[in-house]
């Protein structure tokens, strides 16, 4: 498989694309999404039995003879999902990439585009940070999807890092002619792109309070993650979020162990984090969207509280990010305004 670096955005023959969809391509991924909401439905009933199950056994008396096991602890990832509908691509030009719009997810602006290669369907990403910086990479997971009208997918995997505005991706996804015979609706081509973030570097703020060995006299235990170890204390991680009291005080073999390690987390996020639990003004709109993300996985009402108070108050970002952010990350008091949004709309 040919992977191929595409011509920056500035190029000339580049092409923007309307996002409209046409009634015959929002049946289709009306299609997919109702699939995806039967499996979205399953899991909530999955999950209100667990609440249930925990429930009774919050309310039943505990068997201090019982021996520990081990919580499972919940990850972050940093998920972006690009989707767009490309009109008339028959009619592409050879060499010329067409693109989506921007979108913004973490700090950072995606698009896709697609191209007319020789022959056959490319798909590339591209992306760039929102807050200028000199250094900056991101690691990426990326997966490439083209679905057809019977919603049936055919997808590729990659993981690259990038540290530039360049696109990256796939040259040779698809052979032009089974592309025209199979997957156009209409003449439309309905493309996907699904994404993790693994690891960003040079695009974070300057961090303002130590959790390395300094900390060490006034510590009680280690958090692990990836290479980073914070010294930080358990009672007060405990007071603060409703994960860490069950994991560190709780009846898990965690509670015993001088370092727990915690996997699919990003360090810095972490940090800031800690930050502001820890009472520092740390939280900016270069990482917000990360410290969300974690307050609501780990039950921390002060860090949800101080980034509902930041993106009421101090953030710069549109009215559409901030309620995106509050949808994703149940940040109830900005879902409250997009209530007021709507209403006065009409």
């Amino acid at each position: 498989m040919l992977r191929e670096t595409a011509s920056n955005e500035s190029d000339k023959n580049e092409k923007e694309l309307e996002t409209e969809l046409i009634p015959e391509d929002a049946q289709v991924l009306q299609k997919v999404d109702g699939k995806i909401d039967e499996l979205s439905d399953r899991l909530k009933s999955i999950e209100e039995s667990i609440s249930k199950l925990s429930k009774s056994n919050d309310d039943s008396e505990i068997d201090e003879s019982a021996p520990t096991t081990n919580l499972t602890i919940p990850e972050s990832k940093k998920k972006s999902k690009l989707q767009h509908v490309f009109r008339n691509v028959s009619n592409f030009e050879n060499g010329v990439h067409y693109f989506s719009e921007w979108q913004d997810y973490f700090n950072v602006k995606w698009r896709m585009s697609v191209l007319h290669h020789n022959g056959h369907l490319g798909i590339f990403v591209f992306c760039q940070p929102i807050v200028p910086t000199d250094q900056w990479s991101i690691r990426m997971k990326l997966e490439f999807k083209v679905i057809d009208p019977t919603g049936n997918v055919v997808s590729r995997t990659w993981e690259r890092c990038y540290g530039s505005n360049d696109g990256w991706g796939f040259s040779k996804f698809l052979e032009w002619e089974d592309m025209e015979e199979w997957h156009l609706v209409n003449g439309n081509l309905i493309v996907e792109v699904h994404g993790e973030i693994v690891e960003t570097t040079g695009m974070r703020k300057e961090k303002v309070r130590k959790f390395d060995e300094s900390q060490k006299d006034v510590s009680d235990v280690i958090i692990v993650v990836r290479d980073t170890k914070f010294y930080v204390s358990k009672m007060f991680l405990a007071s603060q979020s409703s994960v860490f009291k069950a994991l560190l005080l709780g009846n898990f073999s965690e509670s015993n162990q001088s370092e727990v390690t915690l996997n699919g987390i990003d360090p810095d996020d972490f940090h800031y984090f800690l930050e502001v639990l820890y009472g520092e003004s740390a939280i900016d709109d270069t990482n917000v969207e990360g410290v969300a993300l974690l307050a609501d996985m780990y039950g921390a009402p002060t860090a949800i509280r101080k980034c509902e108070e930041f993106l009421l108050k101090e953030s710069k970002m549109t009215l559409e990010k901030k309620l995106k952010i509050a949808t994703r990350y149940n940040l109830e008091r900005l879902r409250a305004l997009e209530s007021l949004v709507d209403h006065s709309m009409y």
